[in-house]
């Protein structure tokens, strides 16, 4: 296979895959015009050989938003019909999987607080940032004994939930606030 790098190609000579089934919000799509604005188009467009778009049909938008009228492109020669419409759903589903060191994530966040970056520009909703910048819960002076109905030791449990189940975990846990184990058993559906 061949790939075909072109930094200036008209996006009306581009066409639409029809049965994507990736959505955009409005609120998506101005984040992702935000990013462009920002770091400019560094994602290209990946087409077919006749200007199909196979990948970027969300940038594709955020372009024209942004009143631009030619975007990088990469032209993928050779695939088959059938990889191109599984790879329209394999662009957008492959990084799904992907999770976040929430350690990491909080430090680089911070670091970019503290030079007044602007991290409304990374993407992650009010919220999500909030719970982001709130960080591991703290339970105070770690060395401290902790009596929970009978347990001489103090267990830290330390796991990633997909972040459309953390909202719900975060109520159960506030929920049975007094007595830890209802917390984390109601929490992890048990």
């Amino acid at each position: 296979m061949t790939n075909k790098y072109n930094e200036n190609t008209p996006i009306l000579s581009l066409t639409a895959y029809p049965a994507n089934s990736r959505t955009h919000s409005d609120e998506q799509l101005a984040k992702v015009a935000d990013s462009i604005r920002e770091f400019g188009f560094t994602n290209p467009v990946l087409v077919d050989e006749h200007g199909g778009i196979i990948a970027g049909h969300g940038r594709i938008t955020a372009a024209g938003w942004l009143g631009m009228t030619h975007v990088p492109t990469i032209t993928l020669v050779g695939l088959t019909d059938a990889q191109k419409r599984a790879y329209v759903i394999a662009d957008n589903q492959l990084a799904l999987g992907a999770g976040w060191d929430m350690d990491l994530l909080r430090l680089e966040i911070g670091e970019l607080q503290a030079v007044d970056y602007d991290v409304g520009l990374l993407g992650f909703s009010s919220e999500e940032m909030d719970g982001i910048l709130a960080g591991p819960l703290d339970y105070g002076d770690k060395n401290a004994e902790l009596d929970v109905d009978g347990f001489d030791d103090i267990i830290v449990l330390k796991f990633n939930l997909p972040s459309e189940d953390y909202e719900e975990v975060k109520v159960k846990l506030y929920e049975y606030g007094d007595s830890p184990e209802a917390a984390l058993m109601a929490a992890l559906g048990l």
